[in-house]
Formats: C-alpha cells, structure tokens, sequence
C-alpha cells in the first residue's frame, strides 16, 4: 500500500505543469487528484511547493508572518541572466504593494485606499456604462464578434487608463507591455521571448516615470497624481521605484481580472443555457452569478509566496527559503469547502467563499471596481445581444499563462438587430 501511495503522490508533482496544454485547457481534473492525493507538494522542475486546498490557502495567505509576499507575482526567484542584463536598465526588482509585507504594505495599501475609494468607483459607473455601450455599439449589427479582443480587455482597459489618467490611445501600447510583463515575470516562455519582453518591461517603466514626472510639474484628478512621492513634491508616501512599480501593477490588474472574469464567466454561462436563461429572467441575481463564476474560473490561478523560516503547512515541512505557490483556483473547487464544488450554480449560497481576489491583508484593493466593472458588462451584454451562442466557425483560446486563467479569444454570436 505504502508503495501505490508513494507512486501516487510521485505522479501528482510529476504531472503538475500549468504550461501544459491539457492543463491550460482543464487543469481541475489534476487539481482534484492534488488536494484528494497530496495536498502539498514539491515540484522539482518549478522548484515551487505547491498548495492546493483552500484551508492550506487561507493559512499561508492569513499568516504574513510565516509567508512573505516578496516576489509574489514571480514564478522564479532569479531571472535568466540574458534578462537581467536587459532589467537592469531600469529597476530590476518590483516592490509594489502586491509583492510586499508589512509595514510596508500597510503604507502602500493606504495609499490605494485613497485612490480606489468606494465613492470614486461609485461615481465611475455612468462612465463605464457608456464605454460599454460605445463598444457594444460598433459590433452590435454584426451579429458575431471575439468577445475577448472587441469588449472583454477593452472596457476595463479603457477604464483603467481612464483612471490613471493616461490617454486611452495609449491603451493597445500599455495592454502589449502588460502581457510583456506576465511572461516575464510567470519565466516559462523561451529565453528569446523573455529578453523581448524584458525590453517591454523597461519600456513600460520609462513610460510611468515619465508620466509622473508630468504629475509633478502638473498635477490632475488622477491616480497616478496620487501615486507622486513626497520626494517629488507630492502626497504619496512612496519611493519613486514603489511609485513607478504600482502604477504598472494597476494597469495590468485594472484589466486583468474583469477581462478574465467577463471571458470566463460567458464561457461558462453559455455551457449552462438554463443558467444563462435564468440570469436574463432575473438580473438581480447577477451580484451572486458574478462571484460564482469567480469561484468556478479564477482569473488569477494563484500567487506566490516565500517561507520565512522553516515551518509546517498541511502536514508537510517547509524549508526556509522556499518558494510557495497557492493555487486559488483549486481552493475554489475544494470539497471539504463547497458542495459539488463542480457545478456552476448562479444562485450558490456561499459562492462569495472563493479565492479569486485573494484574502487576508493582500485582499484585491480593486475588487469592487472589477465587480462593478463586471456586472455593468453582463448587464449591457445580456440586453444587447439576443440568443448569445458560441460561434462555429472559429475556435475559443486560451490564454497561454503560468498564473493568469482566461480566453485569448471567444468568438461569440447573437441575434443581430433587424434594418428598418
């Protein structure tokens, strides 16, 4: 018995590749084996412990003390050297207030408190709505689009540079240097491609310290006039890299998320027609639809986390020093926590239980707007387009991610208006 069980265990760390096509495609299946068989392992290739049930989660995420957020958003410790000899032409390490602990992070936290406060998303929403409108409107009598590349990055893409305060031409630029930034940082593409998108990465800092040297000289009502550190002469009490390194962070996770939860969260419903038939009857019902989808297909698989001093997680002795990686969307499917954790279910009573926008102190500073930003998106989707159905004629894909879960594209099709 002892023999089956080790090879059991052996095959879970063997198989576990997020890069994998079968697990970009449905990497659940796995999931399951890894919290059913071994909830807490090593992968040698990745050199990650991996955690995949929402206890284990909730622990490593509610304990800073045990688990630093250093490096959070890194698949790898230490980049290749072809890469960091591109990176150090600019800050080679990222100290956002996603990759930092206390009392630093509380320092920064405070900041976007200020700069995503409930009113400012609050007034935004007639902002959104008609952004919304604006994009339904150029693919309405089309009667077919690609969801993800004509609405889903698009909104929340143009609402974040709305909030920073960048020109929304800026946008398709700002988006490339985002996805520049998640390959570099997820560190599993060819080195070729790592060292192109090290030369993003710089480019996109040049662009935000440029951007805040202009809030210097001529502040605005904008986020990044809030983000000017008081060694420039503005309010913030932050560093210029902490500066410059968060206003990166928001505009790729100002869009992320809602892209992921928008491209996911159709796909889902569009599996489900009675779900999908039900949320039209009723869309009060979407406050609640929107968190199950979240649970069901986290935008974000998970983050990274490294352990402080030696210590034990689900049974298993970590090493000091080691890197952890909490798999949330895993903890959103986990048994002991949800009943039939596999069925979508819009009315799910504890569907807001999940993992998707983290939790404890490093809880998403940006989930009501993406919230906000997802339910004015289904709301204007669901009255727009009639008899919403996956096209034939063009295949969903997949984003290729180590950490982000999402549509590349979704084509979609619907009942276009008829001319009078």
């Amino acid at each position: 018995m002892s023999t089956r069980a080790e090879s059991s265990q052996s095959d879970v760390a063997q198989y576990f590749n997020p890069m994998a096509p079968d697990q970009i495609e449905d990497p659940y299946p796995l999931y399951a084996r890894m919290r059913r068989e071994r909830p807490v392992f090593y992968s040698a290739p990745f050199d990650l412990w991996v955690v995949s049930r929402h206890a284990d989660i909730a622990e490593v995420e509610n304990d800073p003390s045990r688990f630093s957020s250093a490096g959070a958003l890194d698949a790898r410790s230490e980049p290749h050297p072809e890469v960091l000899q591109v990176l150090e032409q600019g800050y080679v390490r990222f100290v956002s207030m996603v990759q930092s602990d206390p009392p630093d992070h509380t320092r920064m936290r405070a900041v976007f408190g200020k700069a995503l406060s409930a009113q400012r998303i609050a007034a935004m929403e007639p902002e959104i709505r008609a952004t919304a409108d604006m994009l339904l409107d150029r693919i309405v009598r089309d009667g077919k689009a690609d969801l993800i590349q004509q609405f889903a990055y698009a909104l929340p893409g143009l609402i974040i540079c709305d909030l920073l305060g960048v020109p929304r031409s800026d946008m398709e630029q700002l988006k490339r240097w985002s996805d520049d930034k998640t390959l570099l940082m997820s560190a599993t593409a060819p080195l070729e491609h790592q060292v192109e998108a090290a030369h993003g990465f710089i480019a996109m800092q040049r662009y935000f310290i440029e951007q805040l040297e202009e809030r210097r000289k001529h502040p605005r009502e904008d986020l990044l006039t809030l983000l000017v550190p008081q060694s420039m002469g503005g309010t913030a009490p932050l560093s210029h890299q902490e500066a410059v390194c968060n206003a990166m962070d928001l505009m790729a996770a100002g869009h992320e998320t809602t892209m992921g939860l928008i491209g996911n969260g159709m796909w889902l419903l569009l599996q489900a027609p009675e779900q999908l038939r039900a949320l039209r009857e009723d869309l009060e019902l979407l406050p609640n639809a929107l968190d199950e989808m979240l649970r069901m297909e986290s935008p974000i698989r998970g983050f990274f986390r490294t352990v402080i001093s030696q210590t034990q997680l689900g049974g298993v002795q970590l090493p000091k020093g080691s890197r952890v990686f909490i798999v949330y969307a895993s903890g959103n499917r986990d048994e002991e926590r949800f009943s039939e954790p596999e069925r979508f279910d819009i009315r799910r009573a504890d569907a807001r239980k999940h993992l998707a926008f983290g939790k404890g102190i490093h809880f998403c500073v940006g989930a009501p707007l993406a919230k906000l930003e997802g339910r004015i998106a289904f709301e204007h989707l669901l009255r727009r387009l009639p008899n919403l159905r996956l096209r034939t004629d063009a295949a969903a894909v997949r984003r290729p991610y180590f950490m982000l879960r999402g549509f590349e594209h979704l084509p979609i099709a619907w009942d276009p208006p008829v001319p009078v």
